[in-house]
């Protein structure tokens, strides 16, 4: 039992050593490590300001590198700044040389010119005083035939005129009638060659366009949603676009008509749009119009810009350019109306260029011709007139104001250029190809236009000249009277116009002539 507490206790005191030792060796690990840690501070704190001491320096070197290398360039461009100017003023000085030798040659010229001026001043004074001697002389002697004679120059001129005229009063009938057939047949070889020469400058292609007036669509299943439910969209479509849709049985296919030709083009855009977007609904009808609207309305003015381009016509008023936009439009029999009146324009121009007149002037009133087309649709009137109201109304002068109204004959020319438009019109319209109307249709509407007349009481003859623009009526002046053939030349054209096809105005003229006639035996 004591040896079992002997052993006990040793164990324990064995036990306490150990710890006690380790405790006190944990102390001096402890100590050590921080006596390490404490160097390493002290070594990092002191490298830290060699390194912040080293930095400052490098520093100072180069803000004092910096500073050198400024002032480098800063002398450096002083003296390419200097060399610059200094050339500069070299060249102005060699410039003011030149000017100062100039000046010298310009004040020598000068006194030389001022010698010739009275050199010429004293001849002209001489010759002066030469005429009126000789004009003196010439009085002399004419005083002195006067005397002589007995008779004053004018009656001397009157004795020999009249003698004259006497004796060579056949040759000179003769040599009168010689030179007015030689002057008549020149006169229309000349014309043949002038406008022959014109049309050769000018030879462009034709091609006949007819108004575009129907519109393709996918398939048919598309009239239908055109039409709409109980016909709403098509309602709504007209409406709109003031246009008729012609919904037939033809198959994809649907027709637009219009008497107005922009309100009608601006149709057809709206129905293309809404047939390629498949959306058919009135909102959407009001949108597709407004945007075709605008649409046309640019390529207006782009076509009125381009025809005053082509033609060289400058100072138009920009309503006068809409209104020949206009005319991209319309057509008469397949001839585009505002290619007729640029092709109108450079046939006027190139027939002045050859008799030698204004090419100018016939250029700008040929172009502005048939501007009364763009808005005949909507005033009463014959194209000319209207045209030649625009014009006026827009600033033009009344030479190129007579040339519009002249243009089919309704009015008398002030300048030559107005009869070379209405040729230059003529030449346009009759060109092979340049409408579809065929010979025999013309010739069928002539026929027509001298029955209409024939069929009158007391008509003796009828023809239709000026292309079949005018048609002129001989009546029996015994039974028609200047009321009566009034009467007459208004029914004739009421009646051509309802019955009878034409383009443009169609003029309707009754001559009554009375020939009395007696014979002395």
């Amino acid at each position: 039992m004591d040896i079992v507490l002997w052993i006990l206790v040793l164990i324990c005191a064995a036990a306490l050593s150990f710890f006690a030792g380790i405790t006190i060796s944990k102390k001096s690990l402890y100590k050590k490590i921080r006596d390490e840690v404490e160097k390493e501070v002290s070594l990092a704190i002191g490298n830290s300001k060699d390194i912040i001491e080293q930095a400052k320096r490098d520093a100072k070197d180069i803000t004092k590198n910096a500073r050198l290398d400024a002032k480098e360039n800063s002398h450096r461009i002083k003296e390419e700044a200097e060399r610059e100017i200094k050339k500069q003023r070299d060249e102005l000085k060699k410039f003011e040389t030149r000017l100062e030798k100039r000046e010298e040659n310009l004040t020598k010229r000068e006194e030389q010119f001022s010698i010739r001026e009275d050199k010429v001043r004293d001849k002209e004074t001489d010759l002066l005083i030469k005429e009126e001697e000789l004009e003196q002389l010439v009085s002399d002697q004419k005083s002195k035939l006067a005397e002589i004679s007995g008779y004053t120059p004018e009656e001397a001129k009157e004795i020999v005129f009249s003698e004259a005229k006497k004796q060579y009063s056949y040759d000179l009938s003769q040599m009168f009638k010689e030179i007015k057939d030689d002057y008549e047949e020149d006169a229309e070889k000349y014309a043949k060659d002038v406008i022959s020469t014109a049309v050769q400058r000018y030879a462009a292609d034709y091609v006949n366009e007819g108004t575009v007036n129907t519109v393709a669509l996918p398939s048919d299943d598309m009239k239908g949603r055109i039409i709409g439910r109980e016909g709403r969209n098509i309602r709504a479509f007209e409406k709109i676009t003031g246009a008729d849709l012609i919904i037939d049985d033809t198959p994809e296919v649907v027709v637009v008509s219009c008497f107005n030709p922009v309100r009608r083009e601006i149709a057809r855009s709206t129905l293309e749009k809404l047939v390629v977007d498949g959306r058919i609904h009135p909102a959407n009808i009001e949108e597709m119009y407004n945007k075709s609207k605008t649409e046309i309305i640019k390529l207006i003015k782009e076509e009125g810009q381009r025809a005053t381009f082509e033609t060289g016509v400058r100072g138009l008023n920009n309503e006068l350019v809409k209104l020949l936009g206009r005319l991209r439009f319309r057509t008469s029999f397949g001839q585009n109306q505002l290619e007729h009146s640029i092709e109108v324009a450079k046939f006027a121009g190139l027939l002045a260029q050859e008799l030698g007149l204004n090419a100018d002037r016939a250029r700008r009133g040929a172009l502005l011709h048939d501007i009364g087309k763009a808005v005949d649709h909507e005033v009463d009137g014959s194209h000319a007139i209207i045209g030649a109201e625009l014009a006026k109304r827009y600033g033009e002068k009344a030479d190129i104001v007579n040339m519009i109204h002249y243009h089919h004959g309704e009015v008398d020319p002030i300048t030559p250029e107005a009869c070379l438009v209405g040729a230059a019109d003529a030449i346009s319209a009759a060109r092979p190809g340049a409408r579809r109307e065929t010979v025999d249709l013309y010739m069928k509407r002539l026929e027509k236009l001298e029955e209409i007349a024939t069929k009158y009481e007391n008509v003796e003859k009828a023809y239709a000249i000026q292309a079949g623009r005018e048609l002129r009526i001989i009546v029996l002046p015994e039974n028609v009277d200047d009321v009566l053939a009034d009467k007459m030349a208004y029914e004739i054209a009421r009646e051509i116009e309802e019955s009878v096809e034409y383009p443009g105005q169609l003029k309707v003229t009754v001559i009554r002539e009375k020939r009395a006639v007696a014979y002395a035996k």
